[in-house]
């Protein structure tokens, strides 16, 4: 069997951490002091979104309501995720480590949404029932470059105050008017949303090209809309990068929803497929390989036809039910598409040099990463550790490595 000798190098992007999470916030979050009326009801907004260090975030903010005389509880803020059930969306935050038992609050997951006056706009808006009916809200979500558009608003608090919380109802009716929907109309409805005062603050998060936290701001409301597209700056000068723009065959030993919101960054792959919406200059990848489905995705599959080729394991892991509820409440079907299925990995990557025209013996241009969260690892075919030879930024680890075990399957990355 053909063994595949790959290289393994380290990417080394700037590693600007946070070394104290719940410091920082605490600090942050005295800007707040002062908004939470002693002895009210506030609901936290945490969404589904894998995100770095979130329990200890999570944490952090019911410690600080319950300091101002507050009394907190949990809401699932992630529109249809979780298969759109009150228990699946309470069994996705309990697999990130946010429970009632870990933060010592109720988490109250329901679908039950109210109708917001819309402001005139055509169409409608909704929020969480018992966020609705608490005395204000508290948003949580990471600042980033978005899986399905580009605008002044993508990933963070806005979508959330609006989708989000919105649930299966709010997602379908932005959802409803495709891209238009996700750069014009999430804005105007975050607006209505913050105009009815129920929102307080929004907690924003920021990670670097290691998917660590590296920065941690608490937002007064009138002010998300002003300093989220900020952020959003921040965000992108720091996401990480292959270190060449164009390629043969790419492997991702994982995709998943803790990984990307479509289970594989598109803005890491290059890929969109979405209509109406551009798709991305680089980098240009031939043909894409997944291996496998992370066990915290539930068997939500979403974004599994970015690929092209996928094994049966990871096909067989798929729960079409969740997925295509999450699918058919995006309205971007292409993404929902099952990809052509491989026995094993090793028939996997074979189908994808195929698929390529089957390059030179040797001038295969192949990359190999764990997932499109961690690129500050991976492997490269021999021709990329040649043009490589010369950047300053990239150390190699492992020098001629088999990539495949007995049983046609991948080495432990």
């Amino acid at each position: 069997m053909e063994k595949y000798i790959l290289a393994k190098i380290r990417n080394h992007f700037a590693d600007n951490s946070l070394n104290d999470i719940t410091g920082t916030l605490t600090n942050e979050l005295k800007g707040l002091s002062g908004i939470i009326k002693s002895g009210s009801s506030i609901a936290i907004a945490v969404g589904s979104r894998g995100i770095d260090n979130l329990p200890k975030v999570v944490k952090a903010v019911v410690d600080f309501i319950k300091q101002e005389g507050g009394n907190p509880f949990i809401v699932p803020a992630m529109g249809s995720h979780g298969g759109a059930t009150d228990e699946g969306q309470a069994e996705v935050l309990s697999g990130y480590g946010i429970s009632e038992l870990s933060m010592g609050v109720p988490v109250r997951s329901s679908m039950e949404v109210i109708e917001l006056p819309n402001g005139g706009l055509h169409h409608k808006i909704y929020m969480d029932k018992n966020a609705y009916e608490s005395d204000g809200v508290i948003l949580i979500n990471k600042i980033k470059p978005h899986t399905d558009f580009h605008s002044t608003y993508e990933s963070g608090l806005v979508k959330m105050s609006v989708i989000g919380l919105g649930k299966e109802h709010g997602a379908e009716a932005i959802h409803h008017f495709g891209v238009h929907g996700l750069t014009e109309l999430i804005p105007v409805s975050a607006k209505q949303i913050l105009s009815t005062n129920k929102i307080l603050a929004g907690i924003a998060l920021i990670e670097n090209a290691f998917d660590k936290t590296m920065m941690i701001k608490a937002i007064k409301a009138e002010r998300i809309m002003s300093e989220e597209p900020k952020l959003l700056d921040i965000a992108r000068a720091n996401r990480p990068a292959f270190p060449v723009d164009q390629f043969d065959v790419l492997i991702i030993d994982r995709m998943g929803k803790n990984i990307s919101g479509v289970g594989i960054d598109t803005n890491i792959i290059g890929r969109t497929k979405i209509f109406g919406q551009a798709e991305p200059g680089f980098p240009k990848i031939k043909s894409i390989v997944v291996s496998d489905l992370t066990d915290e995705s539930h068997g939500n599959a979403t974004g599994v036809g970015l690929a092209d080729i996928i094994t049966r394991k990871l096909y067989e892991k798929i729960d079409f039910e969740i997925t295509y509820k999450n699918i058919s409440t995006s309205s971007f079907l292409e993404r929902g598409k099952v990809p052509f299925i491989a026995e094993n990995d090793f028939e996997a990557m074979l189908l994808a040099l195929r698929n390529c025209g089957s390059p030179l013996l040797g001038k295969e241009r192949i990359i190999r990463i764990k997932d499109t969260l961690n690129l500050n690892e991976m492997y490269v075919s021999e021709p990329i550790l040649n043009e490589l030879e010369n950047n300053a930024q990239i150390e190699p680890i492992k020098i001629n490595v088999a990539m495949f075990d007995q049983h046609k399957t991948w080495n432990p990355f």
